[in-house]
């Protein structure tokens, strides 16, 4: 096995998923409601959206368990049962603000609260199901910039 002192290039994560049931519904959370541009919709299967610089893949599980037919794309199978979680970074001052717009939307949230650290973090649910969370980055040491 390669030592990953030998390698390099871990950077960030690119994307990150989550398995819905209805994409126009992912749509209108992730899009309308938390303000994602949307950059690539195949009906029945996937939205996808740009996340400052990351990708938030919202796919119907039960579409990529499905082999492709298409050669040039041979991504594999893949889906997931039940809620998944996604944490988006949001700077302390404005966290009440996501937190009024949500609750305007008539969302529930159902944890806000400080971490030992001092970090704080809000959750709440997506249309699917989904564990939604807003955190401050230094939730994890990061700066907020």
């Amino acid at each position: 096995m390669t030592d990953t002192a030998e390698i390099s290039g871990l950077t960030g994560v690119l994307e990150a998923s989550v398995y819905v049931d209805d994409l126009d519904a992912a749509a209108g959370f992730y899009g309308d409601l938390l303000g994602l541009e949307e950059i690539l919709r195949v009906p029945g299967r996937h939205v996808f959206f740009r996340c400052g610089t990351t990708v938030l893949l919202c796919f119907i599980a039960e579409a990529t368990r499905q082999q492709t037919a298409n050669a040039r794309l041979p991504v594999p199978p893949h889906g997931s049962e039940g809620p998944g979680h996604v944490c988006f970074a949001v700077k302390r001052a404005a966290l009440d603000g996501w937190r009024a717009r949500v609750e305007a939307a008539g969302l529930t949230v159902e944890a806000d609260f400080e971490w030992p650290n001092g970090a704080r973090s809000i959750y709440l649910r997506d249309p699917a199901g989904n564990s939604v969370e807003f955190a401050e980055p230094g939730l994890w040491g990061m700066p907020e910039d």
